[in-house]
């Protein structure tokens, strides 16, 4: 894991907002290439990866993106102003170095330079000060609509060339909002806008339409809280339904369809990212920075083996991961997703099936969710494949999940008791007379898609079991 010093918070110019955006990103196992297949709930088989060099791995993942169109840079230049305190990446070169960590400079082939969102706009984020690459970025804002600004950037654009770069950029952000806006401020609809880009792409050659080449996704982004990196080295499948099955890196720059034309393009990028997943394989967790009580620590180890590790596994240097997708009844969370995953999605696995990604992946969804490995659990609140329970405790104890609740500032302070970030509790959802910034800061678990029920294992302990298993859950 890399850790980078800063004593800001992070603050993107406008122009970096906006671009960031684009980067908010599918029974047998044995299906045909152009076939789909499902699977049921239980163990997840570990499967081949293709080997790659980690430190070429960190080179291309803070130098390059998979985003290949993007904001000519005079213009991002006149609408940004340099933040000399603002978090940077050691090893970031040329026009990177002077950009925030999840901005990236290149080329086009028009020769024209322009200005992209990365991997890292999503995941990675700072706590207590540093920069934690692989930790999801929960503070994103997906509530706004971001076509009058984008289109009012053409006016710093100059030259044919410039005016084309920003126009397809333009135009693929204006395509891809209406899969991409939450009614939350704070979860991510990666799984949405994927979805939609591919509804606009040939899967066969990749080309783009501005109209839908199949029926898109209906109705509201569903939330998603983005997973730590951390959890790669462990997992055998990616995405909460573990839908990324074999090779695990078409699965992974399926962001790229957001620019990536041509076979060709997705090829290049396919060859460079090897190296990139070979480097999440290897991240490492942040270690708690507060202190810990080993005595208690020590008890709710006890109790977590007791009852916890069938399906999260044991931890320390023998430790041991089961990849136990756990079904919707079992488990009891919210279903949307893993149910729109499995019985509404044929049309897009068909697609990814036909596609380039899916030569040495395969998507083959679960009717249920991975029970992750809980390595640094303490840094990754809040909590459940939607983010909608704000604390460790909470999950915990099902009776403190608030049904109403908004982070108790834009980026809290860190709660080392509770283990989450600090939140107002409210009581009330989204009615009555609240203005916009208000209304989208509210976590309301009466929306679709947005409940916090389930995971209720934890009710089982007395009020002095709870809090050693937390205690323990700290060392992890």
């Amino acid at each position: 894991m890399q850790l980078f010093r800063t004593d800001r918070a992070v603050r993107l110019p406008s122009a970096a907002l906006l671009i960031c955006t684009l980067l908010a990103t599918a029974c047998s196992d044995d299906a045909e290439h152009g076939e789909i297949a499902k699977a049921e709930p239980g163990k997840v088989p570990a499967e081949r990866q293709r080997p790659g060099d980690a430190q070429m791995g960190y080179d291309a993942l803070i130098n390059r993106s998979v985003l290949t169109c993007g904001l000519p840079y005079g213009a991002y230049r006149q609408q940004s102003v340099d933040d000399p305190n603002e978090m940077q990446l050691v090893g970031r070169k040329g026009r990177n170095a002077e950009l925030p960590y999840m901005l990236t400079a290149f080329t086009a082939e028009s020769g024209v330079e322009l200005v992209t969102s990365n991997c890292l706009g999503c995941h990675a984020a700072p706590f207590d000060g540093e920069l934690v690459i692989g930790l999801g970025n929960e503070f994103l804002d997906f509530t706004r609509d971001s076509i009058v600004a984008v289109e009012g950037m053409g006016a710093y654009v100059e030259g044919d060339a410039e005016v084309a770069e920003w126009r397809k950029w333009a135009d693929r952000i204006a395509r891809i909002l209406p899969y991409q806006m939450t009614d939350t401020f704070g979860v991510n609809p990666a799984v949405t806008m994927t979805f939609g880009l591919l509804a606009h792409r040939n899967p066969e050659t990749l080309a783009w339409s501005d109209e839908p080449l199949m029926e898109p996704p209906q109705g509201a982004p569903l939330p998603v809280s983005v997973p730590p990196w951390w959890n790669l080295r462990k997992k055998h499948a990616t995405f909460y339904n573990t839908a990324g099955r074999g090779d695990q890196v078409g699965h992974m720059i399926l962001a790229s369809t957001v620019c990536t034309d041509s076979v060709e393009e997705a090829a290049e990028i396919d060859a460079w990212f090897v190296h990139v997943r070979a480097y999440l394989a290897q991240l490492e967790p942040p270690a708690y920075p507060y202190d810990i009580d080993e005595s208690l620590a020590g008890e709710g180890r006890g109790l977590f083996e007791q009852n916890c590790k069938r399906c999260h596994g044991t931890y320390g240097d023998n430790w041991r991961y089961p990849n136990r997708v756990i079904a919707l009844d079992k488990v009891g969370t919210d279903p949307l997703l893993a149910a729109s995953g499995y019985k509404d999605s044929d049309r897009f696995l068909r697609w990814f099936a036909r596609s380039f990604y899916g030569q040495r992946g395969r998507a083959v969804p679960a009717l249920g969710y991975i029970a992750a490995p809980l390595d640094g659990v303490w840094a990754t609140a809040p909590y459940l494949h939607n983010g909608s329970v704000p604390t460790l405790m909470a999950l915990l104890d099902s009776g403190q999940r608030p049904s109403f609740w908004r982070f108790a500032a834009e980026r809290p302070d860190y709660d080392p008791d509770a283990v989450g970030w600090n939140y107002q509790v409210l009581d009330h959802g989204k009615a009555g007379a609240m203005s916009w910034d208000e209304r989208n800061r509210i976590y309301d678990t009466s929306l679709p898609g947005y409940s916090n029920l389930g995971h209720d294992f934890g009710d089982e302990f007395t009020g002095s079991e709870r809090l050693a298993v937390i205690e323990y859950l700290k060392t992890l």
